[in-house]
């Protein structure tokens, strides 16, 4: 298993309209199981693509669409289980930035999956999430049995 050295981000203050500020209240959010926090965070027709390309939660790899589709998104995977994300590094370029972390997903009866992952967010002028694109592979997922 790697280990990793994770950031200590501080949380961004109110008019920080970076798309890594965006990245940090996204992750506030859902660690939080924060549901209209964390669509507050999104541009009208914004895109999420979790992972990018089809998957199980994608099938035909086209991502979730505007506050309808995403908020779809919130109920049908994040908010099912608590979700901690630990961020390795982030890489800001204008109006997006690129995070590399990973995630672990903690079910009731105590087993787990994580995995790594870069995600990329990309703001508009506001600070609104425009498109979020989270790159990850199922057959790199770590699974952790629930505890004897």
């Amino acid at each position: 298993m790697t280990t990793f050295d994770y950031l200590d981000l501080p949380h961004p203050g109110d008019d920080d309209r970076s798309a890594r500020a965006a990245s940090l209240r996204s992750r506030a959010f859902v660690q939080a199981g924060d549901r209209e926090g964390w669509l507050g965070l999104f541009a009208e027709g914004a895109v999420v693509q979790d992972p990018v390309g089809p998957s199980f939660l994608d099938e035909r790899g086209e991502g979730h669409h505007g506050r309808e589709g995403i908020g779809r998104f919130w109920d049908e995977v994040i908010s099912t289980n608590p979700v901690r994300m630990d961020i390795v590094s982030s890489h800001a370029g204008g109006d997006e930035v690129a995070n590399y972390l990973t995630i672990t997903t903690t079910f009731p009866d105590g087993s787990s999956v994580a995995g790594e992952m870069v995600a990329i967010y990309q703001v508009d002028e506001a600070g609104k999430v425009q498109s979020l694109r989270a790159f990850w592979e199922v057959d790199q997922l770590r699974f952790t049995a629930a505890p004897a």
